[in-house]
């Protein structure tokens, strides 16, 4: 208990105010009460009436403005700025509520954990595909785990080309889950894939783990594989490196592509 009485915040709620999407939430609602004092301001003062879309310019300034005093990424910026407007210009179009609906259940269903995890959907392409095939050992089967494998693109294509091994794709959110899913049994693919939370699995399972995530994600990464990943196996990560971790060699997928970044455990 604090001097005050009153309990100090447990970790869980510290973790969810730390989170981005919370964060942006709260300013929001805190720039909309900031305008609201402004116009009302005005009114009673100077007999000034705003105009609706002024008032959410200005709530998203001010929203984009905290964000930017709190060191938020430049896209919260963008989507704390346009998220009043946007708003406001479809409450003008008199869009049906279904279409609201719709969208959001298809975002939702698609980023699913995103908030939490900052992990957002990043697909890869067939150059890293090949690239990543051309790192597996030759000599022997091999089992590679794709932790977010989206739509199940890197998985499918080295079932396809390597049916000596065993290749999953774990994926969190339901949508591109349900697809690599459907993919794999109408191409009649050897490709295993599972919904969940890859910080659950235990890497000492894989000969290599191929990652693409996010710059956020990579040091709780680089933690969960030095403790569990065996002697011998191989993290990938492509595009983003694991922060003051130098690794082992790097191999561009194609001219202008990013890197794919390897490690030895």
């Amino acid at each position: 208990m604090r001097r005050s009485g009153a309990k100090p915040a447990s970790p869980e709620s510290r973790y969810l105010l730390n989170l981005p999407a919370v964060q942006a939430l709260f300013f929001q609602i805190l720039s909309f009460f900031f305008v609201l004092l402004i116009a009302r301001g005005l009114g009673a003062i100077l007999g000034i009436t705003m105009h609706i879309l002024l008032i959410a310019c200005l709530q998203g300034m001010i929203a984009a403005g905290f964000s930017y005093w709190r060191g938020l990424a430049l896209w919260w910026m963008v989507i704390q700025f346009f998220f009043p407007i946007i708003l406001i210009l479809g409450l003008f179009l008199q869009l049906p509520p279904s279409l609201f609906l719709c969208a959001f259940v298809t975002l939702l269903f698609l980023y699913w954990s995103t908030f939490r995890t900052q992990v957002p959907f990043y697909p890869s392409n067939l150059a890293t595909w090949g690239a990543v095939s051309e790192l597996l050992p030759k000599d022997r089967s091999v089992r590679l785990i794709d932790i977010g494998s989206g739509l199940g693109g890197l998985v499918l294509d080295l079932s396809k080309r390597r049916p000596d091994s065993y290749f999953l794709g774990i994926e969190i959110a339901p949508l591109p889950w349900l697809v690599s899913m459907l993919r794999a049994r109408f191409t009649r693919s050897s490709a295993h894939f599972t919904r969940g939370d890859y910080d659950r699995l235990n890497f000492a399972e894989y000969d290599i783990v191929f990652a693409y995530l996010s710059p956020v994600a990579m040091p709780a990464l680089w933690e969960k594989a030095r403790t569990e990943m065996r002697s011998g196996s191989m993290l990938l990560s492509y595009e983003f490196p694991i922060p003051d971790v130098e690794p082992a060699f790097m191999v561009a997928p194609a001219v202008n592509d990013p890197k794919i970044y390897c490690w030895r455990m």
